[in-house]
């Protein structure tokens, strides 16, 4: 089992990571709220991470938080939810929003979340909030690296990507990037989609 990975970060192209350790490239699938926090391309970083196994496939997941990586594994443990959607509803709010939105029995924002709906939701919240009693949380170490910058062009696509790989449709996507770029000047396709998925969340 891969529990954790220290290497240079190769390419970030959300929801994927891909990090050289000793030489060796691991890719991985992490939600935006590890994308934020991370170094830039080039520089060294750490990941918690999760192997998930099937018949099909393979597939490594990367957390920047052991708390995202400890929340991760008790959304698949939920009756149809699986990594695709865990990785979603990590996208769309933060560990503390989504403990705070269980406990306080809020099923109406987690149905904002794309695939999460009315019974997926209240599912979650049944089966997950005996789980997250007590649950104490930790902050990332530092903040966004916003040095890292792109052609707008290329932020747009990177941002239209990563909305769709989360499961929104492609011109709902096209159509809330297009709206918040009139609003705000995002200097990468992290801030762009953070704030998309703050828009979405409405």
């Amino acid at each position: 089992m891969i529990g954790r990975l220290k290497g240079i970060i190769l390419e970030k192209q959300p929801p994927q990571i891909l990090i050289d350790v000793g030489g060796v490239g691991y890719e991985a699938q992490a939600p935006m709220t590890s994308f934020y926090p991370l170094p830039a391309v080039g520089e060294v970083a750490t990941l918690h991470t999760h192997l998930s196994v099937s018949e099909n496939a393979h597939q490594l997941f990367a957390f920047y938080t052991e708390d995202e990586r400890r929340l991760f594994r008790t959304l698949i443990k939920v009756s149809g939810v699986g990594p695709k959607m865990a990785l979603a509803i990590l996208s769309g709010m933060p560990v503390d929003d989504f403990v705070q939105c269980v406990m306080a029995d809020n099923s109406a924002a987690l149905v904002k979340v794309p695939g999460v709906g009315k019974k997926t939701a209240e599912r979650l919240i049944i089966e997950v909030k005996d789980r997250l009693k007590g649950w104490e949380t930790v902050a990332p170490l530092f903040a966004v690296d916003n040095n890292d910058k792109q052609a707008l062009s290329s932020i747009t696509a990177d941002a239209e990507s990563a909305l769709i790989a989360l499961g929104y449709k492609p011109t709902d996507a096209a159509k809330v990037i297009t709206a918040v770029q009139k609003t705000s000047s995002p200097e990468n396709s992290e801030e762009l989609i953070r704030l998309a998925l703050r828009s979405l969340a409405g």
